[in-house]
């Protein structure tokens, strides 16, 4: 040591590799982009607001930094929270349409049930109005996550959780099914996002959507342009209630089982074939399951968001 503390340039190195380890052990212990999503609700500020159409929009919320991510695993979603004017906790889960790859912000592509235009639901969607009343660059929205039973993986491999005493379920697929209604497409963009960013992910999928009209398709061109680039991967085809006069190339009705037998994959035992779904519940109930299982599908064979 006091041959050390004698040598200025030995004791100047000391220093200088002692400074460097020092800083290692420092910024090893700070992720480079930390994780927004915590178990608690935190208020998100409002940035951005776009109108798709005449009821939907993009909200877009800045996370606590530039440099923070989400969080969220692929295919599962958040729950947002707030207050109405009786003091009752109003709360909904969303799947953003953004992820992990966009830092410092998260966007959800939403539905606004407005009060007064459908007679089953006369006061309309709380939580939507009141999103769609928040001012941008002024107001927060309550958020927690992450929440769900799926989450994928990549290059065809996901897990299940069926419940909170059961074992997680692993399954594996060279090709998936989607069937989504409404705004049930945004958990199957968000896996579809994940697959063909991933370029050891090769994957196949085919989607199905339906919707009451044209004008409902969302993400219309985020789907259309991953067809575009991906023919050989990814078909999709969509069903809507009511048909435009003219140029509609597409189904018109109700998801039915011809439908699935020729824009979906078939059963095949020799093919890992996984089927998703998400929509309004009488869809899946009435519409999907049973056809499916007449095709040959188990409840092993898919999975309902």
């Amino acid at each position: 040591m006091e041959d050390l503390l004698a040598d200025p340039i030995a004791l100047g190195g000391a220093v200088l590799i002692l400074g460097v380890i020092l800083g290692i052990l420092f910024f090893a212990g700070k992720e480079k982009h930390p994780v927004a999503l915590t178990a608690d609700f935190q208020p998100y500020l409002l940035i951005d607001k776009k109108i798709l159409s005449h009821d939907t929009r993009r909200f877009t919320f800045a996370l606590p930094s530039p440099q923070h991510k989400l969080g969220l695993p692929i295919g599962q979603h958040m729950t947002l929270y707030f207050k109405d004017e009786d003091g009752k906790g109003v709360q909904r889960s969303y799947t953003p349409v953004t992820g992990d790859e966009t830092l410092g912000q998260v966007s959800f592509v939403i539905k606004v049930y407005k009060a007064g235009v459908h007679p089953k639901f006369p006061n309309g969607g709380k939580l939507s109005q009141h999103l769609d009343s928040l001012t941008v660059g002024k107001d927060t929205m309550l958020m927690k996550g992450p929440k769900g039973h799926l989450t994928y993986l990549g290059c065809g491999k996901f897990t299940i959780k069926p419940g909170m005493k059961k074992p997680l379920l692993t399954r594996q697929a060279t090709h998936i099914g989607m069937i989504s209604g409404g705004t049930g497409i945004t958990p199957m963009l968000q896996v579809l996002d994940a697959i063909f960013r991933n370029p050891n992910d090769k994957t196949c999928v085919k989607l199905l959507y339906a919707n009451q009209t044209e004008d409902d398709i969302l993400v219309r061109e985020e789907l259309e342009a991953y067809q575009k680039q991906y023919p050989e991967r990814f078909q999709l085809h969509y069903t809507v209630d009511k048909a435009p006069a003219t140029g509609w190339k597409y189904s018109t009705g109700f998801i039915s089982k011809e439908m699935l037998e020729k824009h979906l994959y078939q059963s095949d035992a020799s093919k890992k074939i996984q089927i998703f779904m998400c929509g309004p519940p009488p869809m899946v109930k009435f519409a999907c399951l049973p056809n499916l299982e007449a095709l040959g599908f188990t409840e092993d064979d898919w999975f309902v968001f």
